[in-house]
């Protein structure tokens, strides 16, 4: 047997629109394909602005210029994230606060934001791991009482909603001032590389154009709005080309079906393992009542760093690869110096005992869960 942690999933046109958009004569960004990607993510999810990039951390650096971080600005954001999240801001001169994880998921605890907050906070960055709604509606609230940026990390959160008090739904990154998606390949929905700046406030829409276009505004002189083009700001090329925008497209076509397949296997999981893991005294994934389920990670929350790694071992002997996720960033060799030297304590925990299992479109499930309750 051998089970990878991810295999890539090839819905059926990918090379076939690949092919189309070489054979259309245009190749660098900002094409046919770009455009159709980024309007299907505008009308589906209700995103007021969709930019591709080339990667989420890419995204992450634009968001970053957008809100103006500058040097001694305060971010507050996870210590339990990829580490995209911190550089992204720590490029731009940033000072990272790092907040705890929930001590029953490893989303942000929004009850220690405020005390975090002081004068030179300009931004929270939420992360939404595993797909799974942090609790926005506080954090939103929190954020206007205190004039704050939100940026939403939704690098894992593709069609995934948070639904408020009073019953109304939103999709994961339509929610804060700016949000980033990434279409990595160990992503729901997959280019590659690849990623997304979602642009909610209106004040940064040109601007992040802008921005994305190296710096000048040639997105207004192709549609007609300016005689001529040239450099008008800071910017990068942020912008994939058509080819990554090419297979994208293929994956969004297939979304409805990538989705049910991926919800069902994680589904399996859920009821497959949940006599077993509390009879070893191990916690399955939790999903707040405000939040939805996208199928982008089953983990396991082991009850010691030493069951983690002999489950690992466990799983390796059957030719199954189930990993650990993030260190905490607090503690990691580049910040360890800089942080204030709170304790983190669900960061931690989190950082020594959460381990992923596999979870892809062809994934023979019931495998896996037939070799995990041989652990004890």
């Amino acid at each position: 047997m051998n089970i990878p942690f991810n295999k890539p999933y090839l819905s059926g046109k990918e090379t076939f629109y690949i092919e189309d958009a070489v054979k259309s004569g245009k190749i660098s960004g900002n094409g046919t394909y770009t455009q159709k990607c980024q309007t299907f993510f505008e009308q589906q999810y209700g995103f007021a602005k969709c930019l591709l990039t080339t990667s989420c951390t890419d995204a992450l650096e634009m968001a970053a210029i957008l809100v103006g971080i500058e040097p001694g600005d305060e971010v507050i954001m996870p210590s339990y994230t990829f580490v995209s999240t911190a550089t992204a801001f720590i490029l731009r001169g940033a000072k990272i606060v790092f907040a705890d994880s929930s001590s029953a998921h490893p989303n942000i605890d929004e009850n220690s934001l405020e005390s975090l907050i002081t004068a030179r906070t300009k931004a929270i960055v939420v992360v939404h791991y595993a797909g799974v709604a942090c609790h926005m509606e506080p954090i939103m609230a929190l954020a206007k009482q205190h004039d704050l940026f939100v940026i939403e990390d939704a690098a894992q959160a593709i069609d995934s909603y948070y639904t408020f008090s009073d019953g109304t739904q939103k999709a994961l990154g339509a929610i804060g001032h700016l949000a980033a998606f990434s279409f990595h390949e160990t992503k729901n929905i997959i280019s590659g590389e690849g990623g997304m700046l979602v642009v909610n406030d209106e004040q940064f829409a040109l601007r992040a154009e802008i921005i994305w276009e190296k710096g000048t505004n040639r997105t207004s002189f192709f549609r007609g709005e300016v005689d001529k083009y040239g450099w008008v700001d800071i910017g990068s090329s942020f912008l994939p080309s058509e080819i990554v925008a090419a297979f994208l497209w293929a994956q969004l076509e297939n979304l409805d079906d990538i989705q049910r397949k991926r919800k069902a296997i994680w589904d399996s999981y859920n009821a497959g393992l949940a006599s077993w893991a509390a009879a070893n005294d191990i916690k399955l994934p939790e999903i707040p009542d405000y939040a939805t389920n996208n199928g982008h990670m089953f983990y396991l929350i082991c009850k010691s760093l030493e069951q983690r790694t002999s489950l690992i071992s466990h799983l390796k002997n059957y030719g199954i690869l189930a990993v650990f996720h993030y260190l905490s960033l607090h503690k990691s060799p580049f910040y360890q110096e800089r942080h204030d030297g709170r304790s983190l304590v669900n960061s931690d925990h989190f950082t020594n005992v959460l381990v992923r299992l596999p979870l892809y479109y062809e994934l023979e499930v019931e495998d896996v869960i037939g070799n995990l309750r041989e652990f004890k």
